[in-house]
């Protein structure tokens, strides 16, 4: 995708005050979200698996994922993913992971990195408690929303 494209989308966001919008094709992904009046884009390329083409009201639904959910079954909240990319445990391959099953975390731990792009995002926990269940693999793909880890806020 051209960059005179994603800019129209931008302005197309801006005049439509949408806040997220989301594309996949089969040779890209593209994902924004606009805050603080800034639009933050991340466009990635597409992994060996074919992607099934979205329907247009999948867009709509993302806002929903965006924030943390609380599963009411058991009562843990989930840290989802605010970006596309590759999931990290760990800083570098011979440090240890930035947190375990056990670990106590607060708002301003950072739990994991996702890349995107070639640059390394930190994740921070944004909520307080005990990490219960981390629930992707390390150096997985993951995608906007997707739920990382599952923390116990008792």
């Amino acid at each position: 995708m051209e960059i005179k494209n994603i800019k129209r989308i931008v302005e197309l966001m801006k005049a439509n005050e949408l806040t997220e919008f989301s594309m996949k094709d089969e040779d890209f992904e593209l994902a924004m979200k606009r805050g603080n009046g800034e639009p933050q884009v991340v466009v990635t390329q597409a992994a060996a698996a074919p992607v099934a083409a979205a329907p247009a009201a999948a867009p709509a639904a993302a806002p929903a994922e965006a924030a943390p959910a609380v599963d009411e079954d058991d009562g843990l909240i989930e840290i989802p993913s605010p970006i596309v990319g590759t999931f990290y445990r760990k800083p570098a391959p011979d440090a240890d992971n930035f947190c375990e099953v056990g670990t106590e975390v607060t708002p301003d731990s950072v739990v994991c990195i996702v890349e995107a792009m070639k640059v390394m995002n930190e994740i921070k926990a944004e909520v307080k408690g005990t990490i219960k269940k981390v629930l992707v693999d390390d150096a997985a793909p993951v995608q906007y929303g997707q739920p990382l880890f599952l923390v116990d806020p008792k």
